[in-house]
């Protein structure tokens, strides 16, 4: 059974393949035809970190497409009460037809898709945030920047920068990530992204100069620099951080058309300017709503794989 858990797992004809298929759903929602993909389908929806547009949109996603979404919180779950991952697992993937998990820890996604009857989608990890860099990949493709482009990671080295690197080194194209020290992305992530890299022909650039990274860039993009959880480290990342934030005199370093996106939620004139935000707010916000097409091209796609497997 396939689940999509990471782009990792994920080979480039099929990133490709569910690009065309979130292209294809969503010319047809603008059209006002919601066909029913997904016609008496329920989807597990199982937050243990909270969202909006992870909720937001992978709920209206399964209605459009004919189905139903269940939004279950950790304190709807007897997971909250002590019971083994692997159990609750077990019970919601005999009774829902897909499962999308927002949590903290890598491992929980794979322990509750190597136990579960359904499909099951990472709606956001520690390590990676797929879902997003479909978003963001449908995005650069509406916007014609898809073509061998130059994409700059400037901030956090963490699962937004680990999802570009998968992204980036599956699809062959060149990124350069910029972090301060002591924040680069994982080391064993990035080795694995350099081994795909070889076959893809990606250019993979680790660095630690924000300007380095955003000269002639096609695609500048950016992230918190305090995600959920690190609340307590705020007053030191932003010391840290100092010198980061993308605004106009960063961005007049790339490509005189380069875009800017940001996954949301941005933080102005921390990781980016006030008034950079807003003169890209068209960019950024058509990446937001990508975030529930691409969904439902991750979710039908799925559901063919398993369909055509016969499980």
């Amino acid at each position: 059974m396939r689940h999509f858990l990471t782009l990792k797992d994920i080979s480039k004809d099929e990133i490709l393949e569910i690009t065309k298929l979130a292209q294809k759903i969503k010319a047809e929602t603008k059209r006002g035809e919601c066909k029913p993909y997904m016609a008496g389908k329920t989807l597990g929806m199982i937050f243990e970190k909270s969202s909006t547009r992870t909720r937001v949109s992978f709920e209206v996603g399964i209605h459009q497409l004919g189905g139903k979404g269940l939004f279950l919180s950790a304190n709807d779950l007897q997971l909250g009460r002590g019971e083994p991952l692997k159990d609750t697992a077990r019970v919601i993937g005999r009774m829902v037809d897909m499962v999308m998990i927002r949590t903290f820890a890598q491992s929980n996604l794979e322990e509750f898709a190597k136990y579960s009857n359904a499909p099951v989608i990472s709606g956001l990890s520690d390590s990676y945030h797929p879902v997003q860099l479909m978003a963001d990949y449908l995005t650069m493709v509406e916007y014609g920047k898809d073509k061998d482009p130059v994409v700059a990671y400037v901030g956090d080295g963490n699962n937004m920068a680990h999802s570009w690197l998968m992204l980036a080194s599956k699809l062959g194209f060149t990124l350069r990530i910029a972090t301060p020290k002591g924040y680069e992305p994982d080391p064993k992530i990035v080795t694995d992204a350099l081994e795909f890299a070889k076959k893809s022909g990606a250019k993979i650039e680790l660095l630690n100069d924000p300007k380095e990274a955003i000269k002639n860039a096609d695609v500048v993009t950016t992230d918190t620099w305090v995600s959920m959880g690190q609340e307590e480290q705020k007053a030191k990342r932003l010391v840290d951080f100092a010198g980061f934030m993308v605004d106009e005199m960063m961005m007049a370093l790339a490509k005189t058309d380069a875009i800017f996106l940001h996954c949301l939620p941005a933080y102005r004139d921390y990781e980016v300017s006030q008034s950079l935000f807003e003169a890209h707010a068209n960019e950024i916000f058509d990446e937001a709503e990508n975030r529930l097409h691409a969904q439902k091209g991750v979710m039908v796609w799925l559901d063919q794989q398993r369909n055509e497997n016969g499980r």
